[in-house]
């Protein structure tokens, strides 16, 4: 799945993937610090009909990978988020075409991408979850009301989170629930920073429902 040509600036992905190449296509992209192999496992509990495909993010940092800079947890540097959402859509309008559905399902770091992604060009994706971290606002990305209008969201939040902001867990939950007009599923669970069974297990019965 690695068709990203060699002269980009970023250089060509690397991913993980599980599943067929017919099936509609389930993105993983994971937290800040970690890779691509610390998340494609989700895959053994999701839906086995779908295919999967885990991103390592493409700037290194703390032994690790990194979606963007950023201005403090959770407030992506908007020129380092729009070049790497352009990296990244490289490589998906090579390997997944419009016209197969495509969902996002972001961890923490790979959240606040996955969020940047869809509000940049919701009618691309057909749907995102926003796993544990916040939407990117004020990051150069359009956030205004309705803009998801009718968009699949799946929402989940650690109740006792120490990592994200509350401050952007709570506007992340209110923009996605109230003024996006996004067909919204949320859900806060009593962990930290952390995926909760429960929500993995709603996430799969989400993406069943919508990946038919």
């Amino acid at each position: 799945m690695n068709n990203t040509p060699s002269s980009d600036p970023f250089g060509i992905p690397v991913v993980a993937s599980r599943g067929g190449n017919d099936a509609p296509l389930v993105v993983l992209l994971h937290g800040r610090g970690a890779r691509e192999t610390d998340i494609i496992g989700l895959a053994d509990e999701l839906p086995s009909h779908l295919s999967y495909a885990a991103v390592r993010a493409p700037l290194a940092e703390h032994g690790g990978f990194a979606w963007f800079a950023n201005r403090g947890i959770g407030r992506p540097v908007a020129s380092s988020l729009r070049a790497t959402m352009d990296w990244f859509r490289r490589w998906l309008d090579e390997v997944a075409p419009p016209g197969r559905p495509v969902f996002l399902v972001g961890f923490s770091g790979g959240a606040a991408f996955a969020g940047g992604l869809l509000l940049d060009d919701p009618a691309r994706y057909a749907g995102a979850a926003i796993l544990y971290g916040t939407l990117p606002f004020d990051a150069g990305v359009p956030t205004d009301p309705g803009r998801l209008a009718g968009v699949p969201v799946f929402v989940a939040q650690g109740l006792h989170d120490q990592v994200i902001p509350r401050d952007l867990l709570d506007r992340t939950w209110h923009y996605a629930t109230v003024e996006s007009g996004a067909s919204a599923i949320a859900r806060k669970d009593p962990v930290g920073h952390g995926i909760a069974r429960e929500a993995l297990t709603a996430l799969a019965d989400w993406l069943e429902e919508r990946a038919r």
